[in-house]
């Protein structure tokens, strides 16, 4: 009786073990098929957002009762006035020259506060300072846009530009440049100090051993080595600034000018499609249709600085064990 016993609890435990890893096998396929169709879903997204752009631009250029819109003409032509005047002119190079002024703007200031900023966080703030400084930052980056457009137009152009010179409209390229770039100043800091903190310390270690001091260990040393991340987090942080819009929108103006000129106002691609859409052009008219024409190009300076990042970082990459 005893052995028989032992038996069933035996044959019970073995059909017990079964179940559980039938069950096991049931769940970790079932995590899998979802982590799959995520993946999937957000592949899809991208293709479907590029084919609206690409099938929107190919009907803009196709347009029939507008013949002398051409691919040439969008991207060197020099005037850009789609709700002006009896002939409309679709040259995109004023707004592609807006944008590019808003952003460097925006990184020449970014860059090297942010870079510096997390090189003390990184290397000479105590854990209770970098605690503080790091919330305040995580504060800047949860500020939404808008607020700082606004600030951009009622404390930066009229109480820190104007003062300077008198040629700084209410409208400007600088006031919404510095706006952005603080905006983006947050994405800098995190992004370099991460890089930065991820250097060993044996080669700290190292170059102390050797007679460095902190601001050379720091400057020859550190960001030498975690150079790859920190020019991930600038690349990163252009590619937002150039998409950004609301900043732009309120305090670069609407002026669609090719100018290099950081005192007078601006048009950038994404303020031009805010006004297309928030304003009365038919939705199957060219002014409509012009703006995904710019969505486009604006997709192909993103994905341009996105590959040539790609490369640079896999090219001066640092890998430690």
């Amino acid at each position: 009786m005893t052995s028989i016993a032992a038996r069933n609890a035996a044959e019970i435990s073995q059909r017990g073990r079964l179940r559980s890893a039938a069950f096991q096998g049931f769940f970790e396929g079932s995590i899998k098929v979802v982590l799959t169709a995520l993946t999937l879903l957000s592949v899809l997204t991208t293709i479907a957002i590029i084919a609206v752009l690409i099938e929107e631009t190919i009907g803009f250029f196709t347009m029939s009762d507008h013949p002398e819109i051409s691919i040439w003409s969008f991207f060197t032509g020099t005037e850009w006035s789609p709700l002006l005047g009896a002939k409309p002119l679709f040259g995109v190079l004023p707004l592609i020259s807006g944008t590019l002024l808003v952003t460097a703007i925006a990184g020449i200031f970014a860059m090297p506060v942010g870079l510096l900023t997390a090189v003390f966080l990184s290397e000479y703030a105590s854990p209770r300072t970098r605690t503080i400084l790091k919330s305040v930052l995580e504060v800047l980056a949860g500020v939404p846009t808008v607020v700082y457009g606004f600030f951009a137009l009622t404390f930066i152009t009229p109480y820190l530009l104007q003062p300077l010179s008198t040629s700084f409209g209410t409208y400007n390229a600088m006031g919404a440049g510095i706006a952005v770039g603080i905006m983006i100043l947050p994405i800098v800091c995190s992004l370099s100090e991460d890089a930065l903190r991820a250097v060993p310390q044996s080669l700290r270690d190292g170059a102390y051993a050797l007679g460095a001091t902190k601001s050379d260990v720091t400057a020859k040393v550190v960001i030498p080595a975690g150079l790859s991340g920190v020019v991930a987090a600038f690349l990163l942080a252009l590619t937002r600034a150039i998409g950004e819009t609301m900043i732009v929108a309120l305090a670069a103006g609407g002026l669609a000018h090719l100018t290099a000129n950081p005192s007078q106002q601006v048009q950038t691609m994404t303020a031009y499609m805010v006004q297309i859409f928030l304003g009365d052009a038919p939705a199957a008219g060219v002014e409509y249709r012009s703006s995904y024409a710019v969505a486009f190009t604006l997709f192909l300076i993103t994905f341009i600085m996105t590959w040539t990042g790609a490369i640079i970082l896999k090219r001066y990459r640092e890998e430690y064990e």
